[in-house]
């Protein structure tokens, strides 16, 4: 009989330590990672929410053509609440009758589908829902395009809406026609004109200044809450400086605070003054801005502009200085917010002596111009023609 043959087991050397992964270079993996998760996920995210408000747009459109076509008001209530009833129970809650009113309003304000795709690219449904109600066109569109440029939350819209932006913005004092220009511009070349950028009042009130207070303070408030004083900027603005050091034949003075806009791609000079505006501040803040084109201007930019923050300031100063022609804008501050019927009613008081100062002034030019010259100029005109001589 054969031996059985043996069995011979083979020991198998254990395998040698990992060697230890750096804390770090986890880290910056995992970071790595998670960024490009949350890209996918926010392009996913963009993508189903243009899909969605196109499709809005497109059922708005269609239930519209519907009713327009029968001339009815009647049909038109009876018709969206039995295609709402319908597209509830087989679609789910999205399809409410209110939603498809919503929806036919989206059609009839926006009518341009190009536009509606433009906007929703950066806009949610809810942003629209914000905007529809609003009746002023032009304030619709404003407020559309810079929640497009500046990617709002639908929370940032409610508080920029709620915080009367449009009213505070220089572009509204313009007459419709310029406002719809720069609009455009905007929309259709990107490009931003400085009456979007500029506001008067700007609400400060997040700063927690009350009673007496120095620049300083305001400075320090500014610098402590850096991130909300942006936001009611704009977020186009990016912090450079605090008191700036502008030397100019061995004598040095210090700017306040100085900011870079992105989009118009100009520094903008930001002075603080805690007492009312005065003219002998526009010389003070010219020489800013001379110096920060000579010095600091790179090519490309565009001449650098200024803001002077002032408690009060008065309107008659503020034209006859002629500002806007030297890039420097005045605006006031205001650290407690007044209520929000008597801030309504003191912008609109603004905007209308704005457009009617402006209207004038187009209108005696061109009652110039036909008259060569020696046409009938208001004592005003003339007398400030005469100063400059």
């Amino acid at each position: 009989m054969m031996p059985k043959a043996r069995k011979i087991t083979r020991r198998t050397l254990p395998s040698p330590p990992a060697p230890p992964v750096a804390a770090a270079s986890v880290d910056r993996l995992l970071g790595d990672l998670r960024a490009l998760i949350e890209a996918a996920r926010e392009q996913a995210a963009r993508s189903v929410n243009s899909a969605l408000v196109g499709l809005y747009w497109h059922i708005g459109k269609r239930i519209r053509e519907d009713v327009l076509q029968e001339k009815r008001a009647e049909y038109g209530e009876a018709i969206v609440s039995t295609v709402s009833k319908q597209l509830l129970s087989e679609y789910g809650r999205g399809y409410s009758k209110p939603n498809l009113a919503r929806m036919m309003w989206l059609a009839e304000v926006f009518p341009d589908p190009e536009i509606v795709s433009t906007l929703s690219k950066q806009l949610s449904w809810s942003h629209f829902v914000e905007i529809l109600p609003l009746k002023d066109p032009l304030k619709r569109d404003f407020y559309a395009e810079l929640c497009r440029v500046e990617r709002w939350s639908v929370r940032t819209l409610r508080h920029k809406m709620g915080h009367l932006l449009y009213e505070r913005t220089a572009v509204s004092r313009k007459p419709e026609k310029l406002i719809a220009h720069d609009l455009a511009a905007l929309r259709d070349e990107d490009r931003m004109t400085p009456d979007l950028v500029f506001r008067d009042p700007y609400f400060l009130d997040f700063l927690g200044l009350t009673g007496t207070y120095a620049e300083k303070d305001v400075e320090q408030a500014i610098l402590r809450e850096l991130e909300a004083f942006i936001l009611e900027l704009g977020s186009d603005f990016a912090f450079v400086a605090r008191q700036k050091r502008i030397s100019v034949d061995n004598e040095d003075y210090y700017l306040d605070l100085l900011f870079y806009h992105r989009r118009l791609r100009r520094l903008v000079a930001v002075d603080l003054k805690l007492e009312r505006f005065q003219a002998g501040d526009k010389g003070q803040m010219e020489l800013y801005l001379r110096w920060l084109e000579k010095y600091e201007t790179r090519p490309g930019e565009e001449p650098p502009l200024g803001l002077i923050l002032c408690a009060d300031k008065s309107e008659e100063h503020v034209e006859l200085l002629q500002l806007d022609k030297s890039g420097i804008r005045v605006a006031q501050y205001l650290t407690e917010l007044p209520p929000r019927e008597l801030l309504e009613k003191t912008l609109h008081n603004s905007i209308r002596r704005a457009r009617e100062r402006l209207a004038l002034t187009t209108h005696e030019d061109q009652e110039e111009a036909r008259g060569g010259g020696h046409s009938s100029v208001s004592p005003r005109r003339k007398a400030g023609k005469a100063s400059k001589r």
